[in-house]
C-alpha cells in the first residue's frame, strides 16, 4: 500500500477518504492518480471541480470529493497552506470525522488518538466480548473510549497500525486465524467459542428501488447531456436527460420525445447505500427544439471522457464502446 508508513498528512488524508467506501485493491489506483495530479494541498485547493470529479469517477460519494476541495481551500486561507497539526483543527476541517482526524493525528503527528475502524472494532469486540453494536451512538462511544484507554501514548502510530493490521490479517471477519493471535489466551470470544457472533452486525437497511429512464439524444458525432443539481443522487455529475418511473416498463415522458427504434431498451443497475438504481436507456431522435426546451448540452462523442458521469452511466457507455 503506497500510503503505508508515510507521515505526510495530506497524503494520509487522501488515502483515508478514498478508502472509506473502497477496497484497498481498487483504492490504490485512485490514490496514485490523485496524488500525481494534485501532489499538494495547494494543488487540490486550485483544482477544477469538473476535472476532479472526472478523476474521482467510479468511487461515488462525490460530496466527499467536494468537501476535500473546501477543506483544502480552508487550509490555504486559515492555516497558511500548511496542514494543521492539532487534532481539534484537523477535526474542524470540512468532511473530516473522528476516524480520519485520529488517523491523520496519529500517523502524521504521532498524537495519542486511537483509530477506530472496522478492523479495530472486530478485535475489541471479540477480545472483550462486547455485544453492543458499533453502529449505535452508545456503541460507537463505548468502542472509542475503550480504544483510547488501550492506546500506547508513547507510540500511538505504531499501536494504531498494529491493531488495524491484526484485524485485517489475523482477526478476520471469517475464518480468523486464532492460533496465531497474540490475544488468544485472554480473548473472551475465543475462550467461549463464540467468535462468529462478534462484532454485533449492523441492522439491515431497507433498500429503496428506483427506475430512471435515460433518453439518449444523439446524432452522428454528438450526445446531448445535462448536469444534475438539487439534493438527489449524483449531484453535480452529468447524465442523459432522465425521467423517473415506478417500474422499468412504463414511463411518463415528455410527448415530444420519440423513441428511434422498437428494440428492447438496455437496462443496467447500480446498488448505492440505501438505493438500488435501475437505468433504462432509450435512443431518441435529436430534435433541436426539444434539445433547447430541455436545456441540454451538446458534447462530442469522442470527448465523453472529459465529463464526470455516475458509475451506472459509465457502465452503459463502456458496454456500448463509447468510452
Amino acid at each position: 500500500m503506497p500510503w503505508k508508513g508515510i507521515s505526510d498528512p495530506y497524503k494520509i488524508w487522501v488515502s483515508e477518504i478514498i478508502l472509506q467506501q473502497t477496497k484497498v485493491e481498487q483504492g490504490e489506483k485512485y490514490y496514485l492518480a490523485f496524488v500525481k495530479k494534485y501532489p499538494s494541498v495547494a494543488d487540490l485547493a486550485n483544482a477544477n471541480q469538473e476535472e476532479l470529479y472526472t478523476l474521482w469517477q467510479g468511487l461515488g460519494y462525490y460530496n466527499r470529493c467536494k468537501n476535500m476541495i473546501l477543506a483544502a481551500k480552508e487550509i490555504m486561507h486559515a492555516h497558511g497552506g500548511k496542514f494543521p497539526k492539532t487534532h481539534a483543527e484537523i477535526l474542524s476541517l470540512k468532511g473530516i470525522g473522528d476516524y480520519t482526524a485520529a488517523a491523520i493525528s496519529s500517523f502524521a503527528f504521532h498524537l495519542p488518538y486511537a483509530v477506530v475502524d472496522g478492523n479495530v472494532v472486530r478485535v475489541l469486540s471479540r477480545v472483550f466480548a462486547i455485544k453492543e453494536s458499533f453502529h449505535t451512538a452508545k456503541g460507537k462511544m463505548a468502542f472509542q473510549l475503550l480504544a483510547q484507554s488501550l492506546l500506547s501514548k508513547k507510540e500511538p502510530s505504531a499501536y494504531n497500525q498494529a491493531i488495524m493490521d491484526l484485524g485485517a490479517l489475523i482477526c478476520k471477519p471469517k475464518n480468523p486465524n486464532c492460533l496465531e493471535c497474540p490475544f488468544q489466551r485472554i480473548c473472551k470470544a475465543y475462550l467461549s467459542d463464540e467468535i462468529n457472533i462478534y462484532p454485533t452486525k449492523k441492522i439491515k437497511l431497507v433498500i429503496k428501488e428506483r427506475f430512471l429512464h435515460f433518453f439518449l439524444f444523439e446524432d452522428k458525432h454528438h450526445f446531448y447531456i445535462t448536469k444534475r443539481t438539487g439534493n438527489d443522487i449524483w449531484r453535480n455529475l452529468f447524465t442523459f436527460f432522465s425521467v423517473e418511473s415506478d417500474n422499468a416498463e412504463n414511463v411518463d415522458c415528455p410527448t415530444e420525445i420519440k423513441i428511434i427504434h422498437s428494440v428492447e431498451p438496455q437496462m443496467i443497475s447500480q446498488l448505492l447505500t440505501h438505493q438500488k438504481i435501475t437505468g433504462i436507456f432509450h435512443h431518441c431522435k435529436t430534435n433541436p427544439q426539444i434539445v433547447a426546451t430541455l436545456n441540454l448540452m451538446q458534447i462530442k462523442k469522442n470527448a465523453l471522457s472529459q465529463f464526470a458521469f455516475p458509475r451506472l452511466l459509465i457502465s452503459f457507455l463502456e458496454k456500448n464502446n463509447y468510452l
